[in-house]
């Protein structure tokens, strides 16, 4: 049910900005936004402010900045696929669907599947697949330690911490796959930046970091990005 006017949060961001904040990234990751795709996020934005924050998915005033914080922030990391979509994609700690409701919607023909260990979590990520029949999606629930499989393409957005990230993702990448980890929205280049690269080259896969530019992504961004090579 939707809440009272009066408790629903209020977003200072408008829509001709978050779109343009959304175009601007995708452009920047190599692939471009039709005009249904934005109408798709913007309709998973709505459902975010509507039903993800009054559930406590995301901090009550996360809708002062849904699409710079939140939508955009997951579309960076499509920077991991510039030239060609994932074939699949496993989105760790997925919560409310961030990263992988966004590159989802950007990639509709890459099965995107969406773990969590919270069963609350997952059952809003069930509705949010429901409500907005998003095809492509699959929710799980259960633990990233627990996956046995792998896979083309893993992305982490704050469920682990980086080092860990990086273990995990010698285990869950198939060969040729690529993870993408969001490492920071701070201004100045992570301090652990060098040691992940390190330990990335360690456990044989290549890794890179890469900043999203303030102009791009409002405040700016750094993604770590790990190669499985053959």
């Amino acid at each position: 049910m939707r809440p009272p006017e009066s408790e629903q949060p209020v977003s200072r961001e408008t829509g001709q900005s978050g779109r343009e904040a959304i175009r601007r990234v995708a452009t920047w990751t190599g692939h471009d936004l039709n005009e249904r795709t934005t109408a798709r996020l913007g309709d998973y934005r709505d459902w975010l402010i509507e039903e993800a924050i009054p559930a406590g998915g995301l901090g009550p005033r996360e809708g002062e900045r849904i699409w710079s914080r939140h939508i955009a922030d997951s579309l960076s990391f499509a920077a991991g696929w510039r030239t060609t979509p994932p074939p699949e994609i496993l989105d760790v700690g997925s919560g409310v669907g961030l990263p992988g409701i966004p590159l989802a919607m950007l990639f509709p023909d890459t099965p995107v599947t969406l773990l969590d260990r919270g069963g609350r979590r997952v059952r809003l990520l069930r509705r949010v697949v429901r409500v907005l029949a998003i095809e492509n999606v699959i929710v799980a629930q259960g633990d990233v330690f627990s996956v046995a499989d792998e896979w083309m393409g893993v992305v982490y957005r704050g469920a682990v911490p980086p080092p860990e990230g990086v273990g995990l993702s010698a285990r869950l990448l198939d060969v040729g796959g690529t993870a993408v980890f969001g490492l920071s929205r701070r201004a100045e280049r992570p301090a652990e930046a060098d040691d992940l690269v390190h330990l990335a080259g360690a456990l044989g896969m290549e890794g890179t970091v890469e900043r999203v530019p303030p102009e791009i992504l409002d405040g700016g961004a750094w993604l770590f990005i790990m190669r499985l090579g053959d």
